[in-house]
């Protein structure tokens, strides 16, 4: 997780051609106030910044003209500050908010055009949200709890309480299914959650900040448990945070907002790499560069065919951190493989300019290189 298999750069793009994505989500408005409706319809209202919406109308924007397709399979992150329209934005794919304006459709279906029993289906069956507040039902055990939205379906005793179980163990509650809410942590109340929004075997996961109030080290368990589950069974999911480091672990594709507009949307790569304007920037600037960047970055041709065939290996979505670590033990340039063939090498040099943030254009103009570090020769050739 962390890096998609296909990229994209956009400030409110939908992407690149490639599966048909479960969510497409084109131009969507959601306003809060009088006469909502004409906002997006003006253009002279609609290029006002808030204050002055607000002033002229009475009227909030919470989401502003949003476009982007979350793709089959992938972890796409909504994230933002407070206030910047990201946990709207989500309610409204399901329509638990109605859109002012804009198109939402999941699998090609119009949601907008949805009636009452196709946004039940829709919400029973195909999006499950996973909330901040856990919502369980004190009365219930554990086992119950997981159930609840099987039952919800008409799902019979027995059937449901046989898939919550195996859902419970899933999530490493095992054991528990009897205790009540009261009775657990609240690192286990969260797995709960998850493992009732996972029970109704869902199209996609919603997460809407789910682990914020929860203890730093119960969060980073939470996080290593989505990026399991998401490595185990390759579902969909649309995470919402205001906490960078978060959606970088988690993302595939993160969408940054800011005043209810996607300022830039990419990978988390993209994003640290190359961001889009000075917000975006001074969002980054305190991320370790070398812990998101992969050796793409750093990449250049083999210079020869002994190069080539020789030195130490990393993966293609190595990170740059992994790679100067192969490059200083080995004290020579690391082959960068793929399924056995090599895509180019990264040296030293390259590594430490990307650490910097030194563009590849200004690198290849730098008259000096630096040495390669000295070190012990490595007698492995497995990537990293």
């Amino acid at each position: 997780m962390g890096t998609a298999t296909t990229a994209t750069t956009a400030t409110t793009g939908t992407g690149t051609a490639g599966p048909a994505p479960v969510f497409s989500v084109d131009g969507l408005w959601k306003v809060f106030g009088p006469k909502a409706d004409r906002v997006p319809g003006d253009p002279e209202l609609a290029a006002l910044d808030p204050a002055e919406l607000r002033s002229r109308t009475g009227c909030t924007a919470a989401v502003r003209d949003v476009s982007f397709d979350v793709r089959r399979g992938e972890v796409f992150v909504v994230m933002g500050l407070s206030g910047s329209g990201k946990s709207t934005l989500v309610r409204c794919l399901t329509r638990l908010i109605e859109p002012t304006a804009g198109s939402v459709a999941i699998d090609g279906e119009d949601v907008r055009a949805m009636d009452r029993a196709r946004l039940r289906a829709l919400r029973r069956h195909r999006a499950a949200m996973v909330f901040q507040h856990f919502g369980l039902l004190p009365h219930r055990t554990v086992l119950d709890n997981v159930a609840y939205g099987l039952e919800i379906q008409g799902v019979g005793r027995a059937e449901r309480r046989e898939r919550a179980a195996e859902v419970v163990a899933k999530v490493g509650l095992e054991g528990m299914e009897q205790r009540r809410p009261a009775q657990l942590s609240g690192g286990q109340r969260q797995r709960v959650g998850l493992a009732r929004a996972l029970a109704v075997d869902p199209e996609v996961l919603l997460f809407d900040e789910p682990f914020s109030a929860l203890d730093p080290i119960v969060r980073r368990d939470m996080q290593e448990e989505v990026v399991r589950l998401h490595r185990e069974e390759g579902r969909t999911m649309v995470f919402i945070t205001h906490d960078l480091s978060e959606a970088l672990k988690l993302g595939d594709r993160i969408a940054l907002m800011r005043d209810g507009r996607v300022v830039q949307l990419g990978t988390p790569e993209e994003i640290v790499g190359s961001p889009a304007d000075d917000y975006v920037r001074a969002f980054v600037r305190d991320v370790p560069r070398e812990q998101v960047m992969t050796v793409r970055t750093a990449m250049r041709p083999a210079a020869s065919a002994e190069e080539a065939g020789s030195g130490p290996a990393v993966r293609p979505d190595a990170t740059v951190s992994e790679a100067i670590e192969a490059v200083a033990r080995a004290g020579a340039p690391a082959r960068v493989l793929d399924e056995g063939r090599c895509l180019g090498v990264v040296d030293s040099e390259a590594l430490l300019d990307v650490v910097a943030g030194v563009s590849a254009a200004a690198a290849e103009a730098a008259p000096a290189r630096r040495p390669e570090p000295a070190g012990p020769a490595t007698t492995s050739g497995e990537p990293i």
